[in-house]
């Protein structure tokens, strides 16, 4: 049986390739305009597993996806890395100086800034996301403007590319996470990496003696993000990726953090995938 998964956007997304990657060419993906209609279409069981972005190696965490994971009691199951290659497509025929405007979603945009700053005459309008403004631009026939994204995505809607590799840093990376219900049979797999919330006690040196506690364990933190706790002013909770080589250290810091925070939940262990 394939699974199916919901991911943002439509084919020829990075979404979508990452599921192709992830899964396998013959995954059945749920196709949705927004996160927060992965989140929905996950929470509603039209798909068993789901695919999110959660940080770019250029513009950082996307912090409002942390929220939709912890407010949603999801569980992490698994991650998966891609570079990034932006292209600049159009219906053929036109040359960059015949293109007024570009769409794409805020996040490409952001990432090519840098290669329009050589093009002041071409305008740049936020967009729900990369693949669908390729479809409606090939679908609509419509010239004088242009799209950011794949060239899966040019290839599937017949666009001709303008420019390749048009982001700023070459390296440009976006790390995602696969993801499903937590009240779901998880499968047994081999894990070497964590991911974890915590809020702190509002003391001095609280989060020197969490961080204390990960490096006596062995435990290499990859990653750490604080986001303001709403309902509590000038409070945070942390998220935080921790790697380790034997599941036992792991275990063991855990019982350690557990009484050093306020609240401590492990959003899920899964395999390091980092490219």
């Amino acid at each position: 049986m394939k699974e199916k998964v919901a991911i943002q956007g439509i084919a020829g997304s990075f979404h979508h390739q990452v599921a192709r990657e992830y899964f396998g060419n013959d995954v059945e993906v749920e196709e949705c305009m927004s996160f927060q209609e992965v989140v929905a279409n996950l929470l509603a069981g039209r798909s068993g597993k789901a695919v999110m972005a959660i940080e770019n190696s250029i513009v950082g965490s996307i912090l409002p996806n942390y929220a939709l994971i912890d407010d949603n009691n999801l569980r992490i199951t698994g991650e998966h890395y891609i570079p990034i290659q932006m292209n600049m497509m159009a219906v053929p025929g036109q040359k960059i100086e015949d293109i007024k405007k570009v769409y794409s979603h805020p996040m490409a945009l952001l990432q090519c800034k840098e290669f329009f700053k050589n093009y002041p005459h071409i305008k740049l309008v936020e967009d729900e996301d990369t693949a669908s403004v390729a479809k409606r631009i090939s679908e609509n026939g419509k010239k004088h403007v242009a799209a950011l994204a794949s060239r899966a995505a040019a290839n599937l809607f017949d666009l001709e590319i303008l420019a390749e590799n048009v982001h700023t840093l070459k390296s440009n990376s976006t790390r995602f996470l696969v993801l499903q219900k937590n009240n779901e049979d998880l499968k047994e797999n081999i894990s070497d990496k964590a991911s974890m919330k915590f809020i702190l006690e509002s003391r001095r040196g609280s989060l020197a003696e969490v961080l204390e506690i990960i490096s006596d364990h062995k435990l290499d933190m990859s990653k750490i993000q604080s986001v303001p706790v709403g309902n509590t002013p000038w409070k945070y909770a942390f998220f935080v990726d921790v790697l380790f080589n034997m599941p036992g250290d792991f275990e063991e810091a855990l019982a350690l953090l557990m009484k050093k925070t306020d609240r401590l939940t492990v959003l899920g262990t899964y395999k390091n995938k980092w490219l």
